[in-house]
């Protein structure tokens, strides 16, 4: 978390959990980074989340577009995974902030710091 920056990243290598999910986001909540911009990198992360599991996670997601701004996330993973992980961030379109999905790094840090530029 850089809060100079306003900049909350997050670099996913091997097996993902939906503990380790939740630990991110509570150390997003509870550092006050609910507003900065925010990089998933998932290129050399895997998951055996279930359906379910991913489901509650998308659900805590969105109840914290309730709490207040939400700042913008790009999401970077492999391309073979894009048009699942797509589908799950689906359920999170509903947010009234900027998101958007990649296959690689440097255009995802670009787009980010294009709104930081903008904003």
């Amino acid at each position: 978390m850089d809060s100079h920056e306003g900049l909350f990243t997050v670099v996913a290598e091997g097996n993902i959990s939906r503990d380790d999910i939740e630990a991110c986001l509570d150390a997003m909540s509870g550092g006050g980074a609910m507003t900065y911009r925010k990089l998933f990198d998932g290129t050399l992360g895997e998951t055996s989340m279930t359906p379910m599991d991913l489901l509650a996670v998308g659900a805590r997601m969105r109840a914290f577009h309730a709490t207040g701004p939400m700042g913008p996330l790009a999401v970077v993973v492999p391309a073979e995974k894009f048009d699942i992980v797509a589908s799950v961030l689906g359920m999170l379109a509903a947010a009234d902030r900027p998101m958007r999905l990649f296959t690689k790094i440097r255009p995802a840090k670009r787009w980010l710091d294009s709104l930081k530029a903008a904003g």
